[in-house]
């Protein structure tokens, strides 16, 4: 599994790097004037101990005052100075061939919809952003419950996700690699576990991914697998849950139809593998209480026949 990445002081492209800028002038700005406000303080206790020194003149301390606010002034707007120029820089990338993509909020998941001007090349995902490298993206953003908040680090500050509203952010990915985002405005019970990862790849393998994930699902090769499609079809999966090629056609669940290509499950809370898979669907309030996904209720033969079939869903 490759390393996530997770800080804003090391951006991987161009918004998140005005960020990161405005980050480090601020701090070491703050340092300074921590250090000389410390200096002057231990000079003022030394002075005041000292018997042999007279009090300074009123009129010295009152310079001594005024030069302070005006300096403190200075400061003050030269924050908001960059601050306002960085908020600028960062909203200005735009282009008119970039990638539009579609993330809705719900409790506790990402939905995920990757825009075309053709309807037919348009599909959905969930929990997992694949991005191309060096192309600007547009991400609209709604919520369909409460407020919740899109935070890449790595990429961009934050957005909020707010119900009955659309937002959007723009931005760029300079350096392939796979960067974790989570929702940074708390949204109940499971807000800890709301996270996203954000794959970045180079154009072409984006393509190829992108290509793969508007096929239907492939057609399961032996009769365990036939028989885990069938309990998906007709069992409770498919209320909730698309799988496209199939008759689940349910909406209210993540999309399952290429789940298998997924690194994580349940909006990052455990990796995609058969055993946290298992535990996921036997029961899911064990792993994430709270989780709108209710148990299946499954046979233990009938579990065995779904991790086969979801295992083909790539």
């Amino acid at each position: 599994m490759p390393t996530i990445i997770q800080s804003a002081l090391h951006p991987a492209g161009p918004q998140a790097a005005q960020l990161a800028t405005l980050w480090w002038v601020m701090f070491w700005t703050c340092t300074v004037v921590y250090v000389v406000v410390l200096g002057f303080l231990i000079m003022a206790l030394r002075r005041g101990r000292s018997r042999d020194l007279e009090r300074p003149a009123a009129r010295q301390l009152t310079r001594w005052v005024a030069a302070a606010a005006g300096v403190t002034l200075v400061i003050l707007v030269g924050l908001l100075t960059v601050s306002v120029t960085t908020g600028r820089a960062i909203a200005s990338l735009s282009a008119p061939d970039a990638l539009t993509i579609q993330v809705t909020g719900n409790q506790w998941w990402w939905s995920v919809e990757y825009s075309h001007p053709e309807p037919s090349l348009r599909f959905t995902t969930a929990n997992e952003l694949h991005l191309p490298v060096g192309r600007p993206v547009r991400i609209l953003l709604k919520s369909s419950d409460v407020i919740h908040s899109f935070w890449v680090p790595n990429l961009h500050g934050k957005i909020d996700l707010i119900p009955g509203r659309q937002n959007q952010v723009w931005l760029q990915v300079d350096r392939p690699g796979v960067y974790r985002g989570q929702c940074a405005e708390y949204c109940g019970l499971q807000h800890a576990h709301m996270a996203f990862s954000v794959v970045a790849e180079p154009s072409d393998d984006f393509e190829r991914w992108a290509t793969a994930q508007r096929q239907p699902a492939p057609e399961p090769s032996n009769a365990l697998e036939q028989k885990g499609r069938e309990v998906v079809e007709s069992g409770p999966c498919a209320m909730c849950h698309t799988v496209r090629g199939t008759l689940a056609g349910g909406r209210f669940g993540p999309e399952l139809t290429h789940f298998a290509s997924r690194s994580t499950i349940a909006a990052g809370t455990a990796p995609n593998t058969p055993g946290y898979l298992a535990g996921w669907i036997a029961d899911p309030q064990r792993m994430k209480p709270g989780a709108r996904m209710p148990a299946t209720g499954l046979s233990a033969d009938e579990l065995q026949a779904v991790l086969a079939y979801l295992s083909t869903l790539k």
